[in-house]
This record gives C-alpha cells, sequence and structure tokens, in this order.
C-alpha cells in the first residue's frame, strides 16, 4: 500500500490561506508564551504528538506538558477492531507520531477531545487520510468545514474512491458510523 503524502494534502499557498497561516503562527507564540487568555473556546495549539490511539484522534503534548486528546475534525476513520482499522492508525502514526504538530481546534466533542484541523509542517493530516482512502469524509459535520474545505475534502474522497485505495478497495466498505450502530458502540 502507497502511504505517501498526497499533493492535496499540502497547504493551499494562496494568500488569504497565508495570511491565516501566519495569524495561527502568531497565535501560537502567544499561547507558548502564555500570553493568550486561559479559557479560549478554540484556538491553536502546537506540540509534539505522543500517541496516536486510532485513525482519526490523536494525543498532544505542549511545552507546558499539558495533555490534549486531539479528534481531527471533519473525517471519520474505521474503527480499530473494523476492516482498515488498523492500517488508518498505522498511517496517520506514520504523518504525526513523535513529530510537531500544530492544531487549530474550535471545539470539544462529547468524549472532551478538541476537534480540529491537524498539520505537520505544510501537510493536513486530515486530509491527507482522506486522500489515503483510510478515512471518510465525516458527513454529519460537513458544515464545520468551510466550503472550500468542504469541496477538497468530497474531491479527495472521490478520487480515492476511483483509485480504489485503502478501504476504498472494498466493494462496500462500512462506513465507521453505521459500524457502531451495528455494534452498539
Amino acid at each position: 500500500m502507497n502511504y505517501s503524502t498526497p499533493l492535496t494534502a499540502h497547504r493551499n499557498p494562496n494568500p488569504v490561506q497565508g495570511f491565516r497561516w501566519a495569524a495561527r503562527r502568531a497565535f501560537s507564540l502567544f499561547v507558548m508564551l502564555g500570553l493568550a487568555p486561559a479559557a479560549v473556546a478554540g484556538g491553536t495549539l502546537v506540540g509534539r504528538c505522543i500517541a496516536v490511539p486510532d485513525g482519526d484522534t490523536i494525543i498532544v503534548r505542549t511545552a507546558d506538558r499539558k495533555r490534549h486528546d486531539i479528534r481531527l475534525q471533519g473525517i471519520d476513520a474505521p474503527e480499530k477492531s473494523q476492516r482498515y482499522g488498523m492500517v488508518s492508525k498505522t498511517n496517520l502514526t506514520r504523518l504525526v507520531y513523535q513529530k510537531q504538530v500544530e492544531v487549530d481546534w474550535n471545539k470539544h466533542d462529547h468524549y472532551g477531545r478538541q476537534v480540529g484541523r491537524v498539520y505537520v509542517g505544510d501537510i493536513d493530516v486530515n486530509l491527507a487520510q482522506v486522500d489515503a482512502g483510510l478515512a471518510w469524509v465525516y458527513r454529519e459535520y460537513l458544515d464545520e468545514l468551510s466550503p472550500a474545505d468542504r469541496k477538497l475534502f468530497l474531491q479527495a474522497e472521490q478520487a480515492a474512491r476511483e483509485r480504489r485505495l485503502g478501504l476504498w478497495r472494498d466493494r462496500h466498505p462500512t462506513p465507521p458510523w453505521e459500524w457502531r450502530h451495528q455494534h452498539s458502540l
């Protein structure tokens, strides 16, 4: 299986994206210096990925030694005990484990995890999982992505389907939300 990082997973170098990237970096600096307000409802955090529980969740430790459980926004990967679950986890591990990550998060999920976009350098890790065929676009939360990102994620999923990558090798893969319902998770 080819685990190479796809070109579509790299950040778009257009000026608006460049401004957002610079703003995230500036905010990260404020956070690292302790100048940002403590009760931020979303923001950017920078740290080292210390664990990868599954194909759409990572654990990050920041410079202040705080642990952050991160749920990758916009995607849903197969469960570990589901077909392709461990392959998805392995690919995510390859992308982020023991690397510095930047997380742009905007909410907490019902498990208390921060939900956001994860970047390693210029690689959009969320998009890379979809592009590799190792995660679905999570349609239930599609409205949380910008219109441009929705289009990008849906195009990446369609391309992975057409190339029969990862879970799309199966004729009718079971989406994780259906699998969880069937298995009462």
